[in-house]
Protein backbone atom coordinates (compact mmCIF):
# COMPACT_ATOMS: atom_id res chain seq x y z
CA UNK A 1 0.00 0.00 0.00
CA UNK A 2 2.54 2.44 1.28
CA UNK A 3 4.04 1.99 -3.03
CA UNK A 4 0.53 2.58 -4.41
CA UNK A 5 -0.07 5.82 -1.89
CA UNK A 6 3.45 6.96 -3.47
CA UNK A 7 2.74 6.34 -7.13
CA UNK A 8 -0.98 8.41 -6.80
CA UNK A 9 0.92 11.62 -5.28
CA UNK A 10 3.34 11.42 -8.01
CA UNK A 11 0.06 10.87 -10.52
CA UNK A 12 -1.52 13.56 -9.21
CA UNK A 13 1.33 16.15 -9.84
CA UNK A 14 1.53 15.66 -13.46
CA UNK A 15 -0.03 17.45 -15.95
CA UNK A 16 -3.19 17.21 -17.50
CA UNK A 17 -1.84 15.90 -21.06
CA UNK A 18 1.04 14.19 -19.43
CA UNK A 19 -1.02 12.46 -17.35
CA UNK A 20 -3.44 11.48 -20.30
CA UNK A 21 -0.39 9.83 -22.35
CA UNK A 22 0.48 8.10 -19.40
CA UNK A 23 -2.95 6.13 -19.07
CA UNK A 24 -2.66 5.61 -22.54
CA UNK A 25 0.76 4.17 -22.43
CA UNK A 26 -0.68 1.70 -19.57
CA UNK A 27 -3.50 0.83 -21.57
CA UNK A 28 -1.28 -0.24 -24.11
CA UNK A 29 0.86 -2.12 -21.89
CA UNK A 30 -2.03 -3.98 -19.55
CA UNK A 31 -4.27 -4.25 -22.69
CA UNK A 32 -2.99 -7.74 -23.84
CA UNK A 33 -2.57 -8.93 -20.13
CA UNK A 34 -6.27 -8.28 -19.61
CA UNK A 35 -6.86 -10.35 -22.32
CA UNK A 36 -5.45 -13.27 -21.27
CA UNK A 37 -5.95 -13.03 -17.54
CA UNK A 38 -9.18 -15.25 -16.80
CA UNK A 39 -8.41 -18.09 -15.17
CA UNK A 40 -4.73 -17.50 -14.14
CA UNK A 41 -2.89 -14.99 -11.79
CA UNK A 42 -5.40 -12.18 -11.04
CA UNK A 43 -4.29 -8.72 -10.82
CA UNK A 44 -2.33 -7.67 -7.63
CA UNK A 45 -1.91 -12.19 -7.11
CA UNK A 46 0.99 -13.55 -7.05
CA UNK A 47 3.41 -13.87 -9.56
CA UNK A 48 3.82 -17.82 -10.13
CA UNK A 49 7.21 -18.45 -11.10
CA UNK A 50 6.75 -22.78 -10.96
CA UNK A 51 2.93 -23.81 -11.16
CA UNK A 52 4.11 -27.49 -11.30
CA UNK A 53 3.00 -28.18 -8.21
CA UNK A 54 -0.50 -26.03 -8.89
CA UNK A 55 -2.78 -29.25 -9.81
CA UNK A 56 -5.11 -31.27 -7.41
CA UNK A 57 -4.90 -34.32 -6.48
CA UNK A 58 -5.31 -37.35 -9.01
CA UNK A 59 -9.43 -38.33 -9.56
CA UNK A 60 -10.15 -34.62 -8.92
CA UNK A 61 -11.59 -32.09 -10.94
CA UNK A 62 -10.72 -29.23 -8.46
CA UNK A 63 -9.25 -28.44 -5.06
CA UNK A 64 -8.51 -25.69 -3.16
CA UNK A 65 -4.33 -25.56 -2.21
CA UNK A 66 -3.70 -23.19 0.62
CA UNK A 67 -0.14 -21.60 2.37
CA UNK A 68 -1.00 -20.22 5.74
CA UNK A 69 1.23 -18.82 8.52
CA UNK A 70 -0.83 -20.14 12.39
CA UNK A 71 0.26 -16.82 13.39
CA UNK A 72 -1.37 -15.16 10.55
CA UNK A 73 -4.50 -12.84 11.86
CA UNK A 74 -5.84 -12.79 8.24
CA UNK A 75 -5.23 -16.95 7.80
CA UNK A 76 -7.45 -17.22 11.67
CA UNK A 77 -9.74 -15.02 10.16
CA UNK A 78 -10.83 -16.64 7.00
CA UNK A 79 -10.10 -20.10 7.92
CA UNK A 80 -13.95 -21.08 9.25
CA UNK A 81 -14.73 -19.89 5.46
CA UNK A 82 -12.45 -22.13 3.95
CA UNK A 83 -13.07 -24.87 6.15
CA UNK A 84 -16.71 -24.49 5.06
CA UNK A 85 -16.30 -24.04 1.41
CA UNK A 86 -14.25 -27.43 1.80
CA UNK A 87 -17.50 -29.06 2.63
CA UNK A 88 -19.73 -27.47 0.85
CA UNK A 89 -18.05 -28.62 -2.54
CA UNK A 90 -16.45 -31.87 -0.81
CA UNK A 91 -13.49 -30.86 -2.74
CA UNK A 92 -9.96 -31.61 -1.41
CA UNK A 93 -8.25 -28.61 0.72
CA UNK A 94 -3.94 -29.26 0.75
CA UNK A 95 -2.95 -27.14 3.45
CA UNK A 96 0.48 -26.10 3.13
CA UNK A 97 2.48 -24.37 6.33
CA UNK A 98 4.47 -20.95 5.05
CA UNK A 99 5.60 -19.67 8.44
CA UNK A 100 6.77 -16.18 8.48
CA UNK A 101 10.20 -15.41 9.77
CA UNK A 102 8.70 -12.28 11.77
CA UNK A 103 6.54 -14.22 13.57
CA UNK A 104 7.37 -16.07 16.95
CA UNK A 105 5.53 -18.85 17.29
CA UNK A 106 4.11 -19.56 13.77
CA UNK A 107 6.92 -22.09 12.74
CA UNK A 108 6.75 -24.31 16.50
CA UNK A 109 3.15 -24.26 15.62
CA UNK A 110 3.37 -25.62 11.99
CA UNK A 111 5.58 -28.54 13.29
CA UNK A 112 3.04 -29.37 16.57
CA UNK A 113 0.72 -29.50 13.45
CA UNK A 114 2.46 -32.16 11.92
CA UNK A 115 3.18 -34.26 15.07
CA UNK A 116 -0.48 -34.53 15.39
CA UNK A 117 -0.78 -35.30 11.43
CA UNK A 118 1.21 -38.42 12.67
CA UNK A 119 -1.95 -39.75 14.93
CA UNK A 120 -4.60 -38.81 12.30
CA UNK A 121 -4.59 -36.22 9.36
CA UNK A 122 -8.11 -35.37 11.25
CA UNK A 123 -6.72 -34.48 14.11
CA UNK A 124 -3.58 -32.71 12.81
CA UNK A 125 -6.26 -30.21 11.06
CA UNK A 126 -8.39 -29.99 13.95
CA UNK A 127 -5.19 -28.69 15.85
CA UNK A 128 -4.69 -26.36 12.99
CA UNK A 129 -8.56 -24.88 13.07
CA UNK A 130 -7.98 -24.47 17.16
CA UNK A 131 -5.01 -22.62 16.74
CA UNK A 132 -6.29 -20.15 13.92
CA UNK A 133 -9.62 -19.95 16.58
CA UNK A 134 -7.13 -18.53 19.31
CA UNK A 135 -4.52 -17.21 17.73
CA UNK A 136 -5.26 -13.82 19.31
CA UNK A 137 -4.87 -15.09 22.96
CA UNK A 138 -1.65 -17.09 22.14
CA UNK A 139 0.95 -14.59 22.07
CA UNK A 140 4.10 -15.97 22.57
CA UNK A 141 5.72 -19.46 22.36
CA UNK A 142 5.07 -20.23 25.76
CA UNK A 143 1.09 -19.63 25.73
CA UNK A 144 1.37 -22.19 22.37
CA UNK A 145 3.28 -24.42 24.59
CA UNK A 146 0.14 -24.26 26.93
CA UNK A 147 -2.44 -24.13 24.90
CA UNK A 148 -1.02 -27.27 22.43
CA UNK A 149 -0.62 -29.96 25.99
CA UNK A 150 -4.23 -28.45 26.40
CA UNK A 151 -5.42 -29.84 22.84
CA UNK A 152 -3.48 -33.11 23.17
CA UNK A 153 -5.13 -33.66 27.19
CA UNK A 154 -8.67 -33.00 25.46
CA UNK A 155 -7.62 -35.96 22.53
CA UNK A 156 -6.35 -37.96 25.59
CA UNK A 157 -3.27 -37.98 24.36
CA UNK A 158 0.09 -37.58 26.13
CA UNK A 159 2.56 -34.78 24.73
CA UNK A 160 6.44 -35.59 24.99
CA UNK A 161 8.65 -33.93 26.27
CA UNK A 162 10.17 -33.35 22.79
CA UNK A 163 7.82 -32.99 20.00
CA UNK A 164 10.49 -33.14 17.20
CA UNK A 165 13.60 -34.22 18.09
CA UNK A 166 15.28 -35.55 14.91
CA UNK A 167 14.30 -32.35 13.05
CA UNK A 168 12.06 -35.04 10.72
CA UNK A 169 8.83 -32.79 11.10
CA UNK A 170 10.75 -29.38 11.02
CA UNK A 171 11.76 -30.83 7.74
CA UNK A 172 8.63 -30.96 6.28
CA UNK A 173 7.65 -27.24 7.18
CA UNK A 174 11.21 -26.15 5.81
CA UNK A 175 10.39 -28.33 2.67
CA UNK A 176 7.07 -26.39 2.30
CA UNK A 177 8.50 -23.35 2.88
CA UNK A 178 10.85 -24.02 -0.42
CA UNK A 179 7.95 -24.91 -2.15
CA UNK A 180 6.52 -21.67 -1.59
CA UNK A 181 9.31 -19.79 -2.25
CA UNK A 182 9.43 -21.59 -6.35
CA UNK A 183 6.38 -21.02 -6.70
CA UNK A 184 6.55 -17.11 -5.66
CA UNK A 185 4.40 -16.98 -2.61
CA UNK A 186 5.32 -14.16 -0.31
CA UNK A 187 2.40 -13.43 1.79
CA UNK A 188 -0.18 -15.86 3.95
CA UNK A 189 -2.92 -16.41 3.35
CA UNK A 190 -2.19 -17.72 -0.27
CA UNK A 191 -5.25 -19.63 -1.72
CA UNK A 192 -5.03 -21.16 -5.47
CA UNK A 193 -8.21 -22.93 -6.78
CA UNK A 194 -7.17 -25.80 -8.98
CA UNK A 195 -8.50 -27.67 -11.81
CA UNK A 196 -7.60 -30.70 -14.09
CA UNK A 197 -8.22 -28.23 -16.70
CA UNK A 198 -5.05 -27.35 -18.77
CA UNK A 199 -6.36 -24.30 -20.10
CA UNK A 200 -7.70 -23.13 -16.97
CA UNK A 201 -5.56 -24.57 -14.20
CA UNK A 202 -5.62 -22.44 -11.32
CA UNK A 203 -6.84 -18.96 -9.83
CA UNK A 204 -5.38 -17.56 -7.07
CA UNK A 205 -8.55 -15.86 -4.36
CA UNK A 206 -7.27 -12.44 -3.18
CA UNK A 207 -10.38 -11.88 -1.37
CA UNK A 208 -11.55 -15.18 0.65
CA UNK A 209 -15.03 -13.63 2.04
CA UNK A 210 -16.22 -12.28 -1.15
CA UNK A 211 -14.53 -14.17 -4.15
CA UNK A 212 -14.10 -17.82 -2.69
CA UNK A 213 -17.41 -19.49 -3.55
CA UNK A 214 -17.54 -17.33 -6.83
CA UNK A 215 -14.23 -18.87 -8.03
CA UNK A 216 -14.71 -22.48 -6.65
CA UNK A 217 -17.87 -22.69 -8.91
CA UNK A 218 -16.19 -21.02 -11.87
CA UNK A 219 -13.49 -23.87 -11.63
CA UNK A 220 -16.15 -26.14 -12.00
CA UNK A 221 -17.52 -24.70 -14.59
CA UNK A 222 -13.99 -24.88 -16.25
CA UNK A 223 -13.84 -28.39 -15.77
CA UNK A 224 -17.65 -29.20 -16.76
CA UNK A 225 -16.82 -30.61 -20.38
CA UNK A 226 -13.46 -32.99 -18.61
CA UNK A 227 -16.47 -34.31 -16.34
CA UNK A 228 -18.54 -35.34 -19.32
CA UNK A 229 -15.68 -37.13 -21.23
CA UNK A 230 -14.58 -39.10 -18.36
CA UNK A 231 -18.84 -39.93 -17.86
CA UNK A 232 -18.30 -40.95 -21.56
CA UNK A 233 -15.46 -43.01 -21.17
CA UNK A 234 -16.60 -44.81 -18.40
CA UNK A 235 -19.67 -45.43 -19.80
CA UNK A 236 -18.20 -46.64 -23.33
CA UNK A 237 -15.69 -48.89 -21.08
CA UNK A 238 -18.98 -50.57 -19.40
CA UNK A 239 -20.82 -51.20 -22.86
CA UNK A 240 -17.30 -52.77 -24.04
CA UNK A 241 -17.04 -55.53 -21.22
Amino acid sequence: MPCFFAFAHRFSAFTKSNRLLLCVALGAFLGPVAAHAQFGTPSGGTKVRDASSLRPPAGARVAMIEFADMECPICGVENPTIKAAAAKYRIPWLRHDFPLPYHAWSFEAAVNARWFDAKSKALGDEYRDQVFANHTSIYNPSVLHQFTAKFAASQHIALPFAIDPQGKLAAEVKADQALAQRIGIDHTPTIFIVTNNKAVPFLEVNHVEQDLYRVIDQAFAATASSRSGSTKAAARKSAGK
